[in-house]
């Protein structure tokens, strides 16, 4: 890179607190305060999985994920457009952030190569040629393609597109799809320049660069410096393990502590399956982390349950379910008439729906449970996040 890229930061994150390497934090957005550590429901076609937009809000989130690879196939951003982007499409206007389409077109590229098929991506220095999930059709995505998606999508809040590097990736791999990813982050950085900044209705759009590298130590840190000196608005740190292999998130972000800005957002990407994770990801020092499980699990009768222990140093997660996940579908709660938790602020606590309703919907395939589970469980996880926050806080 030549030279650090100046720029105003349009987050204006602000450090309020910080307890060891947790942090408590606050930025600035189009559509709202967005205060971390948090934990973001994904949105993947424009909704949270059973949940409309009131059932949204009603859980609290700081900010929630749409994604660029699957809203560019459904339904288009001629519909996106049309409706004035995303916030308008989904009647939602809090804070958003979309992906850049990197890790769908990775992961479901490794899915077809592991079930045998013919690669649906094939990925070029300019950018990644893929086939459609959906009817085989093909399509290119170049890094300004990337961001022009997410211009339309409309986001607060969009991400450099990046090559996903799988863990297994020896060095001379990973060190040619570091090269691609920096590259691709100047295309990126240089694409939102030429647009202002800005969605394609006039909001400003904050830009995020991606960490890459693998579980190589050397090159996350020579990729963190190539984002640091693009001068992004919030660094995301990306790659197979982030998220899956907590010992290995956490590791990425000990090797990098050094050199890491304090006046940006760290974002964990696909971070948040068990409530435990979200502990260890603060603990560790990220801001900003998402995941599909919460609607994923509640769809497969896993509903979180339990709470955090401040009783030592640093809290921990308890639960007398593995995971801290409730089976709902167990005979043991077939006449359990206590909601999933008493203290729980959740609608579905709180409205009073017991475990064995709940398990009745379940074991019948009721609609109606998806969205009480999915409530519950976003909610959950959410919350979890502003307990954590609010440890931070406290002096």
């Amino acid at each position: 890179m030549n030279g650090k890229i100046q720029a105003m930061n349009g987050l204006n994150f602000k450090l309020n607190s910080q307890k060891g390497n947790a942090r408590a934090g606050e930025f600035t957005t189009e559509h709202g305060v967005v205060k971390t550590p948090i934990f973001m429901p994904v949105g993947t076609l424009a909704t949270v999985k059973a949940l409309d937009s009131q059932d949204i809000a009603a859980t609290n989130p700081e900010i929630i994920l749409a994604n660029t690879y699957h809203l560019y196939l459904r339904p288009g951003t001629e519909v996106l457009n049309k409706a004035g982007g995303v916030h308008n499409f989904m009647l939602h206007q809090g804070p958003m952030l979309t992906d850049s389409g990197g890790f769908q077109v990775f992961s479901l590229g490794q899915q077809a190569e592991g079930k045998g098929q013919e690669a649906i991506a094939k990925i070029t220095d300019e950018g990644v040629k893929f086939k459609s999930h959906l009817d085989g059709s093909e399509h290119f995505f170049t890094p300004e393609k990337s961001i022009e998606i997410q211009r339309q999508i409309g986001a607060d809040i969009i991400m450099a597109f990046d090559e996903c590097t799988p863990d297994q990736a020896d060095e001379k791999y990973t060190r040619e799809a570091l090269d691609r990813t920096h590259r691709w982050a100047k295309q990126c950085r240089d694409y939102w320049e030429q647009n202002e900044r800005k969605s394609a209705y006039g909001k400003y759009q904050s830009l995020f660069g991606i960490v890459q590298g693998a579980m190589h130590k050397d090159l996350r840190r020579e990729s963190l410096q190539a984002i640091i000196d693009l001068n992004f608005d919030g660094i995301a740190f990306g790659g197979e393990t982030v998220g899956y292999n907590m010992e290995g998130t956490t590791q990425i972000l000990d090797w990098v502590r050094d050199i890491l800005p304090e006046d940006k957002p760290r974002y964990a990407m696909g971070l948040g399956r068990d409530p435990q994770n979200i502990v260890d990801a603060v603990l560790a020092g990220y801001d900003m982390f998402d995941c599909v499980a919460p609607t994923r699990l509640a769809r497969n009768g896993s509903i979180y349950f339990g709470e955090l222990d401040f009783a030592e140093d640093k809290p921990k997660f308890v639960s007398p379910y593995n995971k801290g996940r409730m089976q709902i579908g167990n005979s043991e709660f077939k006449y359990d008439q206590k909601p999933i938790s008493e203290s729980c602020g959740c609608s579905t606590c709180q409205n009073g729906y017991s475990r064995s309703y709940l398990r009745h919907l379940f074991k019948t395939d009721e609609l109606t449970y998806y969205r009480l589970a999915s409530i519950h469980n976003v909610y959950f996880m959410v919350n979890l996040s502003k307990q954590l926050r609010n440890w931070i806080l406290e002096k």
